[in-house]
This record gives structure tokens, C-alpha cells and sequence, in this order.
């Protein structure tokens, strides 16, 4: 995981990569959308991304994830 990302920015990072929705996100959390939306937005800050493609593309070459 990105050390300067929360733990539940990390759990939300992952569910985004699994291609869940913010209702979904927010529904397994048991967090609201707006939340979801707030980490969201977080995460995209704290690494300098801006559309969910830069963010795959940062997690693949940073390799905070594994993906499969």
C-alpha cells in the first residue's frame, strides 16, 4: 500500500480497482457515498492522479497493489 494513504484509503483504493461503484463501496464499508467520494478524492490528491486510469497506471508502476 501507498505509505501516505490512510488504511481505509487503502480499502477504498482497492474496491476502485476491483471496479466497484461508490454505492457499492459505500454499502460494504458501511461508510456514506459522500465518504466514498471524500476518499475518493483523497487518494487522487495524495497521488497526483486524476482520472481512474492515471490511478491504475500509478498503482501499477509504484506496485502498491498487487494486481492479478
Amino acid at each position: 500500500m501507498h505509505n501516505s494513504l490512510t488504511k481505509r484509503e487503502n480499502q477504498v483504493l482497492k474496491l476502485i480497482l476491483a471496479e466497484m461503484s461508490n454505492a457499492a463501496i459505500a454499502e460494504q464499508l458501511e461508510i456514506s457515498e459522500k465518504t466514498v467520494e471524500s476518499h475518493r478524492k483523497s487518494i487522487y490528491l495524495k497521488t497526483g492522479t486524476k482520472t481512474i486510469v492515471g490511478l491504475v497506471k500509478f498503482v501499477i508502476q509504484s506496485k502498491i497493489i498487487r494486481i492479478n
